[in-house]
């Protein structure tokens, strides 16, 4: 158990916020863009701090926060701004101010059009399973789908994937 949700102290949240806002902005920027994504942080953060009190540990405190993150991307799209291409991240520093090596997923501009291509479930599922490492479990938690929806969503995707990058139907791992 994290030290904030026992001594509820400035300093825990800090560690907390150190913690999980790189790999929470990530998955913002993937779903909003930059330009959305500091305000989907910041939001995240508010109603986590508002609602901390009610979670319930049914689920990891890393799928609950990216679940008011993915609620709030969907709050976004709602309002009718939607993302035209999936950006590069090396291009932008993660909230810890670490080096962003290793958070551009998809490094070719090839590759990052062929995941904006992707229908909006298949991209869902592959961005949280393949980039950000969630599990079936998780993500069926998350998108509201069985664990056994998003392996025959997380297939599909690849499946797509492959045939957009003009790899046609071969078996990757």
């Amino acid at each position: 158990m994290n030290a904030y949700l026992i001594a509820r102290d400035e300093a825990s949240f800090r560690e907390l916020y150190r913690a999980y806002t790189p790999a929470l902005y990530r998955f913002a920027v993937l779903r909003v863009g930059v330009d959305g994504a500091e305000d989907i942080i910041q939001e995240t953060w508010l109603r986590a701090a508002r609602g901390l009190a009610a979670f319930r540990w049914q689920s990891s405190l890393r799928t609950w926060l990216t679940g008011i993150a993915l609620n709030l991307c969907r709050e976004h799209y709602r309002r009718g701004v939607r993302l035209t291409a999936v950006p590069d991240l090396t291009a932008d520093p993660p909230f810890d101010g670490s080096p962003a090596a290793g958070l551009d997923p998809v490094g070719s501009a090839q590759l990052r059009q062929a995941v904006l291509n992707l229908a909006e479930g298949y991209r869902e599922v592959l961005l949280l399973h393949d980039v950000e490492g969630h599990t079936h479990e998780e993500i069926g938690t998350l998108l509201g789908i069985s664990p056994g929806t998003s392996k025959s969503q997380l297939h599909r995707a690849r499946r797509q994937l492959r045939q957009g990058l003009g790899q046609g139907d071969k078996q990757h791992g």
